[in-house]
């Protein structure tokens, strides 16, 4: 995990691979009790960045629920996007994010496009990302969901 609103460099890799150096900077203290990991990354410039096979658990969840099931890390695969709640994605994330998402259904038969869901949605109060700076609708139109009229 990056220091919020800094990117680039390779906080985020030695975060989920249990490396960082916590004196590196003010904000790794807050985190340094956190263990987390997630099957991918997708950096700013849309490079990937895998962690964990995807037919592996990543515990990019936490405690969660989503679709009348408990324990998320059980049952989905966690993508992590470089950023932060409020600053655009780029066009690079977004084209990356489509790729992997219709080569992850097209491997997974039983993962549907229409069940796609941000940590926000599975621990809401507990996780905010990928925040108000994601584009749902953007996102699922490319991965061929049509969104329901209001």
């Amino acid at each position: 995990m990056a220091p919020p609103g800094e990117f680039g460099g390779h906080c985020i890799e030695e975060f989920f691979c249990n490396r960082l150096d916590w004196d590196a900077h003010p904000f790794f203290e807050e985190i340094r009790d956190v263990r987390v990991s997630a099957h991918l990354l997708i950096r700013r410039d849309g490079e990937l960045i895998q962690f964990v096979s995807f037919d592996d658990r990543a515990w990019h969840a936490g405690q969660s629920h989503y679709a009348g099931r408990d324990n998320c890390n059980d049952f989905s695969i966690g993508i992590e996007l470089e950023g932060t709640d409020v600053a655009a994605y780029t066009e690079h994330q977004y084209q990356a994010l489509q790729a992997v998402s219709l080569a992850l259904f097209a491997a997974y038969p039983k993962m549907a496009p229409t069940r796609v869901a941000g940590h926000a949605d599975i621990a809401p109060g507990r996780k905010t990302d990928p925040g108000e700076a994601f584009d749902w609708a953007r996102y699922r139109r490319t991965i061929g969901v049509q969104e329901v009229p209001a």
